[in-house]
């Protein structure tokens, strides 16, 4: 049983290594100007599979095509606007980092906030109630003397 666990953990740490072997590397970038410009998308980027990591932090497979994507674009001589705008139109506004505040999008710009706030508009009202639900305390005795 234990030989079978040892193997499969080879098993996982061997499929960790080739996923991250087919991963870009600087010597497949023309100039710094062109890699800085991929990791600064691929960082605005979510993977689609992942959804949690950039597209740069994704093991993924599917990273990996997304990635090489994102190179392709660079290298047609596509804008970092319309490299996002071609990602999105595929896979729609989830894809980014930093959606576009839209009225589709409004729960993912806003929804924190309101859900803070009614947090604190109920924490208020519980401490409130309690408040004038409370017995009145009786007035310390200062009758007796130490």
């Amino acid at each position: 049983m234990t030989r079978r666990i040892w193997q499969t953990l080879l098993a996982a740490l061997l499929l960790a290594f080739a996923a991250g072997a087919v991963a870009l590397h600087p010597k497949d970038f023309r100039d710094a100007e062109e890699e800085a410009r991929y990791r600064a998308i691929a960082r605005e980027l979510r993977c689609v599979m992942c959804q949690n990591q950039s597209l740069s932090d994704s093991p993924a497979g599917v990273a990996d095509d997304m990635r090489q994507q994102v190179l392709v674009l660079i290298r047609e001589g596509k804008s970092d606007a319309e490299i996002k705008a071609w990602f999105q139109a595929r896979y729609g506004d989830f894809i980014l980092y930093r959606p576009q505040v839209k009225p589709v999008t409004w729960a993912l710009w806003f929804g924190p906030v309101l859900l803070l706030l009614a947090g604190a508009g109920v924490l208020v009202a519980i401490v409130r109630r309690q408040r004038a639900t409370a017995p009145a305390q009786p007035p310390p005795d200062d009758s007796q003397e130490w």
